[in-house]
Order: C-alpha cells, then structure tokens, then sequence
C-alpha cells in the first residue's frame, strides 16, 4: 500500500507544482446578466467555509506551521485576515489543488483524481501548448507573437482549425448571407435587456433547428458551419440592447469585413483603425487555452457525436457558471462600485479586510507567474485611452493588486481593461471572451470527432454514512 509523500519542505515542491498551484483562485469570463455594485460586491463574497485556519490548512496538507507558511510565502496558497490580530486564513480551493498534486504521485487512482483539478493532463491534444513564460502557444505559433503581428482573428482561427499557416483568401463562409433566423422572432424571445450569453445561447439554438444537415461530423463541413456561426453570433450582440437600433445594428455586423469589425457595429461603436486592431488581438488571445472546463464541457459533447451547435451550446453552458465565467463581470462590477480612480485602492484594501477574494488575478495555470495574455491586454488599453477614467481604474485595480503581492491580471481584467477603453458596453468582455474561444471549443471538438472513443470517467464510491442515516424529514 502506497503512502502519500509529506510536503515537508518548500524547497523540495518541484518548479512545475509551484506554477500549477495558485496563489488564488482566478476564473475565465463570464455570466451573462447584469451586476449591479451591491451584486457584484455580493458575488465576490466568499462564505467563511471557503477559508481554515492556520492549523486546520496545515492538517489538511499533513505538514506543520512553518511548512504551511512557508507555502504562502512562496504564492502557492492565499491568505486573508483573520480577523483577530496578525491571524491569517488559508483558501480552501488553492489548499486542495496542493493536496491533489501530491495525491497524484500515489497511484493511478489519485492521479485521475487530481487531473480533475488542474493536476496532470487527461488528454491528448495537438492544439494548444500553455507556457508559462509566453501563454498559450497555438500549433507551434505563440498567441503573444500572433496578436503583436496584428494577424487576423479568422486567420489565426484557420491556421488553430487545420494547422495551416500559410497565406491564402479567406473562406466564404466567413461573410453569411443573413442573420440565419427571423429576427423579430427572437426578439419577442428576450427581455428588454439581456445579457450575452442568454443571447448567443438562443442564437445558437435557432441556427441548429434550422440546419438539418449540422450531423456530419467531416471537418471541412463542421468548419463552414464554424465560420458563418461565428459572424452570425456576433451579429446577435446587438439583441437585448434596447438602446440600439437592432434592426441596423445586426446589418451592419454582417456585412462588416471583419468578426472584429462586425462586433463593434453590433454594438454601433464606429472605431478607428488603432481601436480595431485592438479588439481583433483580445480575440486572438482568447482563442484557446487548452482543456479548461468549458473547452472539456466541447469536448465531452463531441465525443458523444453532438453536432458543432451541441458542442458550442454546451461550452456556453459551462461557461455561464461564475466559477469560470464570472471573474470579468465582478471586476467590472468592483470598478463601478469603487467609482474614481482614487478609490479603487481603498475598495481593495476594504474588501481584502473583510476576507472577500477579487478575481482576476494570478491565474491558476501561470501562477506565480502572471497571465501575459492579461498584461498585454491591458497595455494596449493603456495605451489607448490610458487618460480616460473608465482605464484609469482599472491601472489602479492592477497596481492595487500587485502592490498587494496578489499576482498579476488575467485575461479577464485584460477585457475589461479593453472594452473600457473601447466604450463598450458592460458584459462586452463576455461576449468577446465567448466569440474568441468559440475557435478553441470548435478545433477541440474536431479533435474529439477524430479520437473516435466517448469520455466517461469513472467515480470512485464513497459510502457518506451521514447521509444514510439523516433524516429525510
């Protein structure tokens, strides 16, 4: 019988535990409606069970005091006050990811376990590589590198698709003829306002009963279908909005000659040649990043022969759950509620008193690095419109943040960061993040398609007694 190792000293926590474990717990993009302040102070609220004590975390790990202490020092665990004295309490959620990585050098059992937490790789994949110097690498071509060159979001959506990155003319699908659905129809679906997911959801929903060809799972017909979905979901921004025109809006969209170009008219935004290249390199950086739980969500549907409509639906189910999708909404949340720059980092200092964890930041994968994809994102907001006050917060939420030894932005500050600077409206950092990665969950269901064999883990029974004696009332 195996015995787990004790994490007995920090320097003995091999380089690719210490980037695999979080200092905190940062989510991608986003729910779909509205916040305001006093919600979105709400959602970041984390109930008092989410954090343990001092001696509690050190028991859970199996090591003593200064080991645990150690560990935080190092960024592998956040702590908060703890509300008597110098008192700190340990996350629950980084705790665990800890514990797991070290489960899973005690067999195969606890290795599946813990790949199920950001642990080791459970599949294979020739998409994308994650470094942690230089993010998400796409087929050989890294992200950053593809973004500087002011490549083109459909471009670089082709060469994740085929692995093809040579110059040729763009598909046609990628300018449809019409929206695909009777627009008066759906709008008569939404509330006055909606959010962009609940839209692109039943968007989505209305082009799959309407094509009932979508079951062919051969690539060059899934990726036709990729393509017109994609500007046709961009189109669909402008419903919900009920400040816009829709009616103009989604013509304008569609017959833009960019998905960049097309999203800006959707949200009647006519922005300069700067501004656009901006918003087409959010894209290509939120393009994929690798098995992340709306991207496996693709993947599991895939593989049960779901059409590319399923496929994207599920994914949007998946990230619609705000512990993956919500981290941009509550930050943008946090920004409406501090108000002026000069707020900020008092309603940081506030919230980090009160035990209230700010996502965003360190992300999980590249901690205790920081997500380059987030800094990139917001120096090109800064250099943008860095005077304007809707940026200025969000520099001063960074700088509060990173004074504070709570890592670096994610790509979800790094939208936010962006749409600011772009006037768009609040939850477009959904949208863009969800029209993005729409590539990645499309390129990892043709991989899925190709396998050829259904994802169904097993669970390992455990007899909850409690539960068995409880009343039922």
């Amino acid at each position: 019988m195996s015995r787990r190792p004790p994490l007995s000293d920090p320097r003995s926590v091999p380089r690719d535990l210490r980037a695999a474990v979080p200092a905190r717990l940062s989510t991608t993009p986003q729910s779909g409606a509205p916040e305001t302040a006093s919600a979105g102070a709400e959602a970041d609220r984390v109930p008092p069970s989410e954090f343990l004590s001092a001696r509690e975390a050190a028991e859970m790990l199996g090591v003593k005091l200064p080991t645990l202490y150690a560990y935080t020092s190092r960024g592998l665990i956040q702590s908060v006050p703890g509300g008597r004295g110098r008192t700190r309490r340990y996350r629950r959620r980084d705790l665990e990811r800890l514990r797991a990585r070290r489960d899973a050098r005690a067999g195969h059992g606890p290795v599946a376990a813990a790949a199920l937490r950001q642990g080791q790789p459970v599949l294979d994949s020739s998409i994308t590589l994650i470094s942690v110097e230089q993010g998400p690498i796409y087929r050989g071509r890294p992200a950053l590198d593809l973004a500087r060159e002011d490549r083109s979001f459909e471009w670089v959506a082709e060469g994740i698709w085929t692995g093809d990155w040579s110059e040729r003319p763009l598909p046609p699908e990628w300018r449809p003829e019409g929206l695909g659905f009777e627009l008066d129809g759906l709008v008569g679906l939404l509330p006055e306002r909606a959010g962009p997911l609940p839209v692109l959801s039943i968007a989505i929903a209305l082009l799959a009963v309407r094509d009932p060809g979508r079951f062919s799972w051969h690539p060059e017909a899934v990726l036709a279908r990729s393509r017109t979905l994609l500007r046709r979901c961009a189109a669909a921004l402008a419903l919900g909005r009920p400040e816009l025109d829709v009616e103009s809006a989604v013509a304008a969209s569609l017959a833009a000659p960019s998905l960049a170009a097309a999203i800006a008219a959707a949200f009647a935004r006519d922005l300069s040649p700067a501004e656009l290249a901006a918003l087409n390199r959010s894209l290509v950086l939120a393009a994929d990043h690798e098995l992340n739980a709306s991207t496996f969500a693709a993947r599991v549907a895939a593989s049960t022969g779901a059409d590319v409509y399923g496929c994207v639906s599920a994914a949007l189910a998946a990230l619609s759950g705000p512990r993956h999708g919500g981290a941009a909404d509550r930050v943008d949340a946090l920004l409406v509620e501090a108000g002026p720059a000069e707020r900020v980092e008092q309603v940081v200092h506030d919230r980090q008193r009160r035990g209230e964890v700010i996502e965003g930041f360190a992300h999980p994968i590249y901690a205790p690095h920081s997500d380059p994809r987030g800094h990139m994102l917001v120096d090109l907001a800064r250099g943008l419109r860095g005077d304007a006050p809707e940026v200025q917060s969000v520099l001063a939420l960074v700088d509060a943040m990173q004074n504070g030894g709570f890592g670096g932005p994610s790509i979800d500050v790094g939208l936010v960061a962006i749409t600011r600077a772009l006037g768009l409206p609040g939850e477009s950092a959904t949208a863009l993040f969800a029209l993005g990665r729409t590539v990645g969950w499309v390129a990892h269901s043709l991989e899925q398609y190709e396998a050829g064999f259904l994802v169904r883990p097993r669970a390992r029974y455990r007899d909850d007694r409690e539960a068995t004696h409880r009343d039922p009332m």
